[in-house]
Order: structure tokens, then C-alpha cells, then sequence
């Protein structure tokens, strides 16, 4: 795409972060994202929640508050009204939760339905997260368990259990609202929402070039989704796994005590899944409370060191 050179786009596509920033005023940014995808569940209901939510996320990953949001709907013409009905309305329940307008939207038809949203939310300038500016010294934390990627090809085929499939929907249709705010008043140096190149790919574009810094993370503290572990085993995963793996290259250090399904999750795509954010250590303490308090987790999974022999060590 050709270089944009404009002041007030503080954050564009060059640096792959989570939304673009444009500044509207000098105490005033306008944070947009846009994402949708083909559904992964069956339900149209639960499809809708998931890729709301999905979508909403990266408003939350900048410490931005979602205001409006527009409709993206790619139907076939055999698809029934009423299915259509309900995916809108779980996009629209989600919306609700998330105390964000959808104020219209788009449709076409397609072969395949998708679904999702263009969203934008305001934030004070300031007080921005960026995904690639992490501190040396800083503790990395995860709001999400991994593996909805391998899950949820488990689930086309029936391989996991009820208890199991129930989990998964909840937790990718779970808002990163609570994770977001629990944050907003904490030294938070950097942060991401692990999605589409997983848990690595997205902390690879954490640790950024230049040899700056390395993230360390510790595969035994990461926290996985019930079977997931068994499905990775048995290879249950889905293809954009193999291309987090080949993205994310030689950028990563994973040493030969880690076991193989466990280094698979850690690149395994996600779908609405958590935040990752790096803070110090003192504050990483009063963020686990905090969200403990709201009815939700978050784990320390690694540290932010010097840089080693590669961005990314797994150990």
C-alpha cells in the first residue's frame, strides 16, 4: 500500500498494531479497526456474539472506549431470513454489553456468510497502548486461556466433550472489556490482543526488530482450554497454525524441554482471544487481583528482558 504521510495518523498499518489511531484534537484520538470472518460455530446467535466481540477487541487492546460501530454481512441468497436475523442479533446483544451504537452496516451476497464489524472508539491521546513499545524489566500477562483454534476444529468433527465446546463459545464471545479496564489506570508499557497468528505471532510483533528486547515466556504457567492439550497431540490443529509457525520463523527460541502440542497451541490462531500486556511487576500483582475481583483471570506467562539471541524465547 502506498506510505501515508499525514501528522495526525499517529498509528497506521506500518507498525501492525491493533487499530489505527488519527488524531482529531490534541486531547482527542480516533481509534478504528475492522474485522469479520466466516462463522465457526454453528449456532448464527453465537456466531454473531463471537465476531462481535472479536471485533470490539482491538478498540479495548488500545485502551480505547467503543462508541459506534457499522454492520459487515456477506450472505448467500439460500440462507435463510431468520438466521440472518439472529447473527445480527447477537452482534447487536454484544454491542449493547460493550456500550457501543451500531448505527448501520453494510450487506452484500456471497457464497459463504461473514460477519463482522467496523468499530470506532475515542481515547485520550495519552493515554494510547501501543502493541511494539514493551519495557525491559516488565512482567508479560495473558487474559485468555489458548487453544479456541484447535478446539474449534475438534469441534467440527465432535471430538471434544459438551462441557468442553460450551467453554469454548463463552470464552471467544467473552468481551475484553473487564480485561481492558482493569488495566486503565496501571503502567501498562505495551499491549496486543492475541488473535488470527496466535500467541507468538502477535508477541513477535510485541518484541518488534532492532534487537531491542526479548519476551521470555514460560510454557509451563501458560494457561490452555480443557482438551486442548489432547487435541494438539493428536494433531487436531487448523492450517493457519503452520503459517503462525512459518511467520513467526526464526524469530523464536523454543527449547527442547517444551513439548511439541504445547509450542503448537502457542501458535494455534485464536478467535477472540485475550489480552496480552506487559507491566511491571508490582502493578502485574494488583492487575491479577483486580481481575479476580471482576470474576475473571489474568496470568503472568513471561518476562520482558534484554535482548538474547532471538525475540521470542519459549522456555
Amino acid at each position: 500500500m502506498p506510505k501515508v504521510n499525514d501528522g495526525r495518523l499517529i498509528v497506521g498499518y506500518d507498525s501492525s498494531d491493533d487499530a489505527s489511531v488519527y488524531l482529531a484534537r490534541e486531547d482527542l484520538a480516533i481509534v478504528q479497526t475492522i474485522d469479520f470472518f466466516p462463522p465457526i460455530v454453528d449456532d448464527p446467535y453465537e456466531f454473531g456474539l463471537i465476531a462481535a466481540a472479536n471485533a470490539i477487541s482491538d478498540i479495548y487492546a488500545m485502551n480505547a472506549k467503543p462508541v459506534t460501530a457499522l454492520n459487515l454481512i456477506l450472505v448467500p441468497s439460500c440462507l435463510p431470513l431468520e438466521m440472518v436475523r439472529e447473527i445480527l442479533r447477537g452482534g447487536a446483544d454484544k454491542a449493547l454489553e460493550a456500550g457501543l451504537i451500531i448505527a448501520g452496516g453494510h450487506s452484500i451476497e456471497d457464497d459463504e456468510p461473514k460477519y463482522g464489524l467496523s468499530v470506532m472508539g475515542l481515547a485520550h491521546p495519552d493515554e494510547l497502548w501501543r502493541n511494539d513499545t514493551p519495557r525491559i524489566g516488565d512482567v508479560l500477562l495473558l487474559t485468555k486461556p489458548l487453544g479456541t483454534g484447535a478446539l474449534t476444529t475438534a469441534m467440527k468433527v465432535e471430538l471434544i466433550s459438551k462441557e468442553t465446546e460450551r467453554l469454548v463459545i463463552e470464552t471467544m464471545a467473552r468481551l475484553n472489556k473487564n480485561a481492558a479496564e482493569a488495566a486503565c489506570d496501571l503502567d501498562v508499557s505495551a499491549a496486543t490482543d492475541v488473535t488470527g497468528f496466535g500467541l507468538l505471532g502477535h508477541a513477535a510483533e510485541m518484541a518488534g526488530g532492532n534487537k531491542r528486547c526479548s519476551l521470555i515466556i514460560d510454557s509451563e504457567k501458560l494457561p490452555l482450554l480443557p482438551e486442548a492439550l489432547d487435541q494438539a497431540a493428536g494433531g487436531i490443529l487448523p492450517a493457519g497454525a503452520y503459517r503462525n509457525r512459518g511467520f513467526v520463523g526464526d524469530r523464536v527460541k523454543i527449547a527442547y524441554s517444551v513439548q511439541l502440542a504445547r509450542a503448537d497451541l502457542m501458535f494455534d490462531p485464536q478467535t477472540s482471544g485475550g489480552l496480552l500486556l506487559t507491566m511491571a511487576p508490582s502493578d502485574a500483582l494488583k492487575y491479577v487481583e483486580e481481575m479476580k475481583n471482576r470474576g475473571e483471570d489474568a496470568f503472568v506467562i513471561g518476562e520482558v528482558t534484554e535482548y538474547r539471541s532471538h525475540p521470542l524465547e519459549v522456555i
